[in-house]
C-alpha cells in the first residue's frame, strides 16, 4: 500500500522540470531547494502526504513550512520538491510518489540533488559530478564541465529514485558532513544555472547563507528531535 500521497491545489503547464530536495549529506539539496524557492518566487501548489514521518509543523514568520512541500516557479516552468523533515523507512514511497507526480504531469526531466562525502580542502571549490543513462544528458552535463560518477554507494531518496528512474539526472557535490554547506550548495546552484539557463546568480546565496542555514537548522534538527521522541515513545508502549 502507498505510504505517500500527492496532493495538489494548483496545475503547473505541461512538462516540467522536477527538482527534488530531500536532507541528505551536508543538507546541500535542502539548501539548493530553500534558495531556489526564494530566488525564483516559487510558490507552492501542494504537497506530499504521509503518516510515517514525525507529525511537526514549521511556523516560520508567521507562515506555515510544510514538511514535504511542492512549489513551482511558472515563469521558469519549475517544480521544487522541499523536504525539512526526516524520511526516513518511507524513502522508497517518496520516489514512487515522486515518478507518479512526475508521470501525471507529463515531467520533462527529474532532477535531484545530493550531497557526497569528500576529502575537499576548505579553500577548493567542490567538484560536481553526474550520472544518467540518458546520452543526451550525459553530453550536455559534461559540456558544463562535469564528470561522470563511477564509484559511489547511494541512499536515502534519491538512491531508491536512481535504482527507479536511471534516465533521470542525479547531480551529486563534493560537501562537509556539518550542517549545512552552503558553499557546496552554491556550486550546484551554479550547475543548475547553466544546465537549465535559469540566469540566476548563486552568490546572494553565500551572502544569505547564514540566514538559511539558521533557518533549516532549526527546523531539522527539531523534526529530529520529534522523530526521536516518537520512537521511544513506541518503543516504550510497544
Amino acid at each position: 500500500m502507498q505510504e505517500v500521497k500527492v496532493e495538489l491545489w494548483a496545475k503547473p503547464k505541461k512538462n516540467p522540470i522536477l527538482i527534488e530536495g530531500f536532507p541528505g549529506f551536508g543538507f546541500v539539496s535542502t539548501i539548493v531547494s530553500e534558495f531556489l524557492i526564494d530566488h525564483l518566487n516559487a510558490k507552492q501548489i501542494g504537497r506530499l502526504v504521509t503518516t510515517k514521518i514525525p507529525p511537526i509543523i514549521a511556523i516560520h514568520q508567521g507562515k506555515v513550512i510544510e514538511p514535504l512541500a511542492i512549489f513551482y516557479a511558472e515563469k521558469e516552468n519549475i517544480i521544487i520538491l522541499r523536504a525539512i523533515a526526516s524520511v526516513n523507512k518511507v524513502e522508497w514511497d517518496i520516489s514512487n510518489a515522486m515518478l507518479e507526480l512526475a508521470e501525471k504531469l507529463g515531467g520533462e526531466e527529474i532532477i535531484s540533488i545530493e550531497g557526497v562525502g569528500a576529502e575537499v580542502e576548505k579553500k577548493r571549490e567542490p567538484k560536481v559530478f553526474y550520472y544518467t543513462l540518458d546520452q543526451k544528458k550525459r553530453k550536455k552535463l559534461e559540456g558544463i564541465g562535469l564528470k561522470n560518477l563511477n564509484e559511489g554507494i547511494i541512499v536515502g531518496v534519491t538512491g531508491a529514485l536512481l535504482s527507479k528512474q536511471k534516465n533521470a539526472s542525479f547531480l551529486f557535490v563534493e560537501s562537509f558532513p556539518d550542517m549545512p554547506d552552503s558553499r557546496a550548495a552554491a556550486k550546484i546552484i551554479e550547475v543548475l544555472d547553466k544546465y537549465l539557463g535559469l540566469k540566476i546568480d548563486y552568490k546572494p546565496l553565500l551572502a544569505k547563507a547564514e540566514k538559511f542555514e539558521d533557518k533549516i537548522k532549526d527546523i531539522l534538527i527539531k523534526g529530529i528531535e520529534a522523530g526521536k521522541q516518537k520512537e521511544e515513545k513506541e518503543s516504550y508502549f510497544g
